[in-house]
């Protein structure tokens, strides 16, 4: 079709259909935007009217979530994505953070399912290689409620049938990036401060029609929006990023409901990267966790899948702008999630060593 063009988020190195990240997975999804203004057979023009009335027509650059008119109902669009996800139900869900290293990317990619009535989802992430390219991390599996996360096959030293859970209100950036992936969850209430909404194009993500829009999250106001289950892990992440401005590029289909959704967090200059805590060290607490029992209450996760852990700066050099990209697929609306939460004694409340040097 006349037109067309394949487009990735700005400042993202682009990922084709085949290209296989550092985790041994290609990222999933090929996504084409028709670029606004471009000339397309009247089939499509009439289909756009009919499905995506709001989002059709001119660029609608620089209009907020404050405006009027169509760039209001743009914005909104955007704005209410957290509660097209609720009204959903469910769905499956695939993850890629992608992170600078020294000039190069490193990717942790993740598929599973995420109940949005409950709040509630499983995931199972693919950890790159670690720095000498020679050992490959197994599995980590998560389980995301709220206030808490739960991972398996974590850090160095935990036993593998034990589980570490981690108070998400006590991570300075909220579980935005610590865990390797973005809540689904959390990533789509982010959308609640996004300001600055443009939109883009239609195009389509699987087979299915889209409208993609583009904008800026303030984070301070996410959280003052944010739902009651995301306040406090968000407003941790108002406080503890430098950067608290987050560009985003957001593609939504017919019923309003995220397909795709790619978030770019920023640490600035010196900043301490939100999961980097001293190896081998947790603090312990008693709060609950699993069904009941003690608990490993703001421990962080080991610093092999944190942002620090993948700087190349001395502790003597200002450490350089880290970028972190996270990019969320939604599919499969309405496939039941099924997990259960570990019992107090499988949470592991010992050290968690970290994997490298």
């Amino acid at each position: 079709m006349g037109g067309r063009a394949t487009r990735t988020a700005a400042g993202v190195p682009a990922t084709g259909p085949g290209e296989v990240t550092t985790s041994g997975r290609a990222l999933a999804g090929t996504f084409r935007t028709r670029p606004t203004g471009s000339r397309a057979p009247l089939a499509v023009s009439l289909l756009c009217l009919a499905v995506f009335a709001a989002g059709c027509g001119g660029s609608a650059a620089g209009s907020s979530a404050d405006g009027g008119g169509a760039g209001g109902a743009r914005a909104r669009a955007v704005t209410d994505a957290a509660d097209a996800l609720v009204r959903a139900g469910s769905s499956r869900v695939t993850t890629a953070m992608r992170m600078a290293s020294g000039g190069t990317w490193v990717t942790v990619t993740g598929t599973g399912g995420f109940d949005y009535a409950r709040h509630r989802g499983r995931l199972t992430l693919l950890l790159p290689r670690d720095a000498l390219g020679k050992e490959e991390h197994r599995p980590v599996t998560e389980l995301f409620t709220p206030g808490a996360l739960y991972m398996k096959n974590r850090g160095a030293g935990v036993p593998a049938a034990k589980w570490v859970r981690v108070d998400t209100t006590r991570l300075a950036d909220g579980n935005l990036v610590t865990g390797g992936a973005t809540e689904p969850q959390a990533a789509a209430e982010l959308l609640r401060g996004a300001t600055d909404v443009r939109y883009v194009g239609a195009g389509e993500s699987g087979g299915v029609q889209v409208r993609h829009f583009r904008g800026t999250i303030d984070l301070a106001r996410a959280a003052g929006a944010a739902s009651a289950a995301d306040k406090a892990p968000l407003t941790a992440a108002a406080k503890g990023f430098t950067v608290t401005r987050v560009p985003f590029d957001a593609w939504l289909d017919a019923q309003g409901r995220l397909r795709r959704l790619t978030e770019r967090f920023t640490y600035g200059p010196g900043a301490q990267a939100p999961a980097a805590t001293p190896a081998g060290r947790t603090s312990r607490g008693t709060g609950a966790a699993g069904k009941g029992g003690a608990a490993t209450k703001g421990a962080r996760p080991s610093s092999h899948m944190s942002p620090s852990s993948l700087s190349t700066s001395s502790p003597a050099t200002p450490a350089p702008d880290v970028t972190i990209v996270s990019t969320t697929t939604y599919s499969a609306f309405g496939t039941p999630v099924h997990m259960t939460l570990p019992d107090s004694s499988d949470i592991w409340t010992g050290k968690i060593v970290s994997a490298q040097p």
